[in-house]
């Protein structure tokens, strides 16, 4: 078995040492062996798994105790793959409305720069037509807190 230290664990998946730790601590991995002699982590392959997944997860804002029933279902295989795909839609659909707000909030930027645009050329018209697509681009804001 091909064993490797916290540092390459941590080279390999993209998790800082401490986050692996805690993902020992938590019950996420692990428990992870040790070093007869030293005390230190040693990582097998398997255990690298998981981190990779979890490093995947984890870039997509998916929280600790989704993880956990991620990481459970992964073990059940097939018998969870409804609840996977739930899983994985329901974090979609976060995004998904994450990025809208994303979208809202630029659209007002631009809107409201567009605005001191027109008022630093003098044009009237163009301010009041600014004024009442920032004014629309507001209340898309509203919705967002």
């Amino acid at each position: 078995m091909t064993a490797f230290t916290i540092q390459e664990a941590s080279r390999r998946s993209g998790l800082s040492e401490p986050t692996l730790r805690y993902y020992e601590e938590v019950g996420l991995v692990g428990p992870i062996d040790r070093d007869a002699r030293s005390g230190h982590r040693r990582y097998g392959s398997e255990d690298l798994d998981v981190l990779d997944a979890l490093a995947c997860l984890r870039a997509v804002g998916v929280g600790i105790e989704d993880m956990r029933t991620y990481l459970a279902n992964r073990a059940r295989g097939r018998a969870a793959a409804a609840e996977q795909r739930d899983l994985l839609l329901r974090h979609a659909e976060r995004i998904e409305a994450e990025i809208a707000a994303q979208h809202a909030r630029l659209d007002y930027l631009r809107e409201k720069a567009a605005l001191w645009d027109a008022r630093d050329r003098g044009d009237t018209a163009a301010e009041t037509e600014a004024i009442q697509r920032v004014m629309g681009v507001v209340g898309g804001l509203g919705a967002l807190r």
